[in-house]
């Protein structure tokens, strides 16, 4: 009996001594990026003479170890295209990240469809977020080690396709 009860009294103490440890604590060891909704590059970046944008999905969890799992999806369809492309899907899952305030950066390994069965596999990817919804959040996306140089990278010759930052249009990102 006195076995049992030292086991309560101990399972007590612990239930106490783990409600002073606050909850903020706790959240810190990850952090939540989730969103969606469409961007605009707010520019003409295949001088088709429409301003360019996505739509774009996420949702992934970092840890405070720098690792992360999660999804990642753009799409530049429809009334979002771009380079003359019927589609452009950067789809990916999410391996890594990190968090600075209101910022988010994280990457991973993606498909990039480009439709007409024009398919690229295990492309990486690098994706920087701030929160906030239209006109405040934002995105923008590298694809890593293809593309460089065609409408749209900003930095040509670095063997990447680094689009420029996207501004919420519709939806929102929230880093929590």
């Amino acid at each position: 009996m006195k076995k049992y009860l030292r086991s309560a009294e101990i399972a007590i103490l612990l239930a106490a001594i783990s409600s002073l440890i606050p909850s903020s604590a706790v959240a810190a060891s990850r952090v939540i990026v989730s969103g969606g909704g469409t961007g605009t590059f707010n520019a003409d970046l295949d001088e088709d003479e429409d301003i360019d944008g996505s739509h774009f999905g996420l949702g992934v969890i970092i840890r405070e170890d720098g690792s992360a799992k999660g999804h990642f999806e753009c799409l530049m369809a429809g009334n979002a295209d771009i380079l003359g492309l019927p589609l452009m899907a950067v789809e990916g899952k999410v391996t890594a990240g990190s968090v600075s305030g209101e910022t988010a950066t994280f990457s991973g390994v993606a498909s990039v469809n480009l439709a007409n069965g024009v398919i690229f596999r295990g492309v990486g990817f690098t994706v920087t977020v701030t929160a906030g919804g239209a006109g405040v959040g934002t995105l923008q996306l590298t694809v890593i080690g293809a593309f460089d140089g065609v409408p749209g990278d900003t930095k040509s010759g670095n063997g990447n396709y680094d689009l420029p930052p996207e501004t919420v249009n519709t939806g929102q990102i929230s880093i929590h």
